[in-house]
């Protein structure tokens, strides 16, 4: 039994575009190309599909799940490789959820108050995150993804670390931003998304539909999400809102 793309895509909730991308990069070709050039998965294939998306799940990016895939031999042996992982990360999200549940009672008793929360340790915020797993979970900007991975690949530790404090510190940045009552079209926030930008296209060119796209990701993609409401309910549509002014006003 085989299964179109189409029908894959919707099984899996991984878009047309990002099999086709996989397919074009060697990653999961179909079974088979149909007479009508659609492309046909059988169960190897979803058996393989499923991996991919536990290894993205886990943070992994594309060009190391490609080496994964090809030395592995018996698919039993990779799934309990498999779920050794995802224990290791549902212990992680055990802990991001504590950390999410102490944000929520820290910023109740501040309303309760009526005081602004004060946010004495930022780290404190992170315990459980890993800024890699939501930037890395791009399944509808398969080629953004893919050059984000060449380029985490030959990063040393010291690297990727700077890189996280340094995004970590942006998004802490557009949250007080949010507190203090700028609208998200306000010069300072706009200044921000700026630096966002300037930094996403040094990876590669982003057009104004594509950087809109992303703001609303922010806000769709659940691990994004996650990350920015971590920080301040409302942030991941503050940064949507944000985007689609900057996108507006300077790439249009």
């Amino acid at each position: 039994m085989d299964w179109p793309i189409s029908e894959v895509a919707r099984m899996s909730g991984v878009t047309a575009r990002t099999l086709r991308h996989y397919d074009k990069t060697g990653l999961l070709p179909p079974a088979r190309i149909g007479a009508n050039g659609h492309r046909y998965y059988e169960e190897h294939q979803l058996l393989l599909l499923q991996q991919i998306l536990v290894l993205r799940a886990l943070g992994v990016g594309l060009p190391e799940i490609g080496r994964i895939l090809s030395q592995q031999v018996d698919e039993v042996d990779a799934l309990r490789g498999h779920h050794r992982r995802l224990l290791v990360e549902r212990d992680r999200l055990d802990t991001l959820a504590g950390t999410v549940s102490r944000t929520i009672a820290e910023l109740e008793q501040s309303r309760k108050d009526g005081t602004p929360m004060t946010i004495n340790r930022p780290e404190n915020l992170f315990e459980g995150v890993q800024p890699s797993h939501y930037e890395e979970n791009m399944s509808d900007f398969p080629e953004h993804a893919e050059e984000v991975g060449r380029r985490a690949a030959a990063m040393s530790q010291a690297d990727a670390d700077a890189g996280h404090r340094e995004r970590t510190a942006q998004m802490i940045r557009l949250a007080e931003l949010m507190a203090a009552g700028h609208p998200a079209d306000a010069e300072p926030v706009q200044a921000e998304i700026d630096a966002q930008y300037q930094a996403l296209t040094q990876l590669r060119a982003v057009s104004a539909e594509e950087y809109r796209a992303i703001g609303v990701s922010c806000v769709d993609n659940d691990a994004w999400r996650t990350a920015y409401e971590t920080i301040a309910p409302g942030l991941a549509a503050y940064q949507r809102d944000a985007i689609e002014a900057y996108a507006t006003t300077r790439l249009n």
